[in-house]
């Protein structure tokens, strides 16, 4: 008997370590399955619920539906159940990298039967790829691909120890003699170093736009915007703590940018160390540190790029602010201070200064106010508008174009 019973608990203890390795697939259904027509598929086992679901930024959504469970920009449908498996199937989608999750008894909720799962921010979604055309960018192809090193560096002005992500294209190591520019990617107000990265499909783009000989090798460097965050939560020494928007009100990432992290990276990676071989671009709030930041260093960034810019012109009326934080009166002094540098930056005659925004987006009205601006100012720009609202089916055609741009 014992024999037996020590067989036994071996082969408990065996299923045991399995089940913690997740060797199983626990459903044996798949969800999200794109057809060849570019309709997508999803399915939902919830057999007691009486209303699932799907919210996405691939559905079409009223005003007020656009901040579906956290997700900006997603509206819902609903899914019609059969056998206790919840189906919805969407019209022919464009070709485009899509972000969704389910609504179960009005909560959102992910599904164990599906892998892909990324954090922005504070909020968690599902995403699939709808391939062929414009999101061939966005795919892992048979190409060469760069690398991708996360680095930490020392800020002194911050006082602290930081992390940012560095791409190398393909062939960097195998030019050890050569020199490469620079892209500063910053991210959004939700995000860090990991957003280009993981939503913004950066390495992908960068790989395959270089491979076909559209862009130029780069070296690409995506910051961490939050000046007290050291690191993407989860991956630094405040452990798993629920991610926060800290607090910059000192504008301690603007000023300290260009005397801690481009020496940084000057030092330690073979760069070409001059204005017309820099570039800077940003989402949101990275839109709104680019702009910031090259204006302050007008011989530093010979390209800039803004894509759904959070930045404002003095004296302008913006269609956004911050929730309960009036506008400001601005004096005259600070208007005048704003056009000179103004006038400074672009007396240094940068090769591109590019403005991208949705006719949608909830900034879509300070970036006209800058468009005017700029217009009377006569200062050259380029211009593309798309449709849509602060989504990431935009910023990745932002930088699918302006990668190709660059270091002409």
């Amino acid at each position: 008997m014992k024999k037996i019973f020590l067989t036994i608990a071996c082969m408990a203890a065996g299923f045991s370590a399995m089940a913690q390795q997740n060797l199983f697939i626990s459903q044996d259904i798949e969800s999200a399955v794109v057809d060849e027509n570019n309709c997508v598929t999803f399915r939902f086992i919830a057999p007691k619920a009486v209303k699932v679901q799907i919210a996405g930024d691939f559905v079409s959504k009223p005003a007020d539906e656009q901040h579906v469970a956290g997700m900006v920009g997603a509206g819902y449908v609903d899914m019609v159940e059969k056998d206790g498996v919840w189906t919805y199937t969407s019209d022919p989608l464009p070709f485009v990298f899509f972000c969704f999750i389910f609504l179960f008894f009005g909560v959102s909720s992910l599904d164990s039967i599906i892998s892909f799962v990324y954090r922005d921010f504070a909020t968690t979604s599902i995403v699939f790829l709808v391939g062929n055309g414009k999101a061939d960018l966005y795919k892992v192809t048979d190409v060469p691909h760069g690398q991708l090193t996360s680095m930490w560096y020392h800020s002194d002005g911050i006082g602290k120890d930081r992390r940012l992500n560095v791409y190398t294209p393909a062939e960097y190591n195998a030019n050890p003699k050569k020199k490469y520019p620079v892209l500063y990617l910053l991210h959004g107000s939700g995000g860090d170093e990991n957003e280009w990265v993981i939503f913004g499909r950066a390495c992908q783009i960068a790989d395959n736009l270089i491979a076909s000989g559209k862009a130029d090798p780069m070296i690409i460097v995506m910051t961490n915007g939050h000046a007290e965050m050291q690191a993407a939560p989860g991956e630094s020494s405040l452990g798993y703590y629920k991610p926060f928007h800290f607090s910059d009100p000192q504008n301690k990432f603007v000023t300290y940018f260009p005397t801690e992290i481009v020496p940084f990276i000057d030092k330690n990676f073979r760069t070409i160390a001059k204005k017309d071989s820099r570039a800077i671009a940003g989402l949101s709030m990275g839109g709104g540190h680019s702009f910031n930041i090259s204006k302050n260093n007008p011989t530093m960034f010979g390209y800039v790029g803004l894509f759904s810019a959070a930045a404002s012109i003095p004296g302008a009326r913006n269609t956004w602010s911050p929730s309960g934080v009036p506008q400001r009166e601005v004096s005259p002094e600070e208007i005048a201070k704003f056009d000179s540098e103004m006038k400074t930056f672009f007396a240094s005659k940068p090769k591109l200064y590019y403005i991208g925004c949705g006719n949608e987006d909830f900034l879509f009205g300070n970036v006209t106010n800058m468009r005017k601006y700029l217009d009377d100012k006569g200062y050259n720009y380029f211009y593309r508008e798309t449709s849509g609202g602060h989504v990431w089916i935009n910023w990745r055609i932002y930088l699918s174009e302006f990668l190709p741009m660059l270091f002409k």
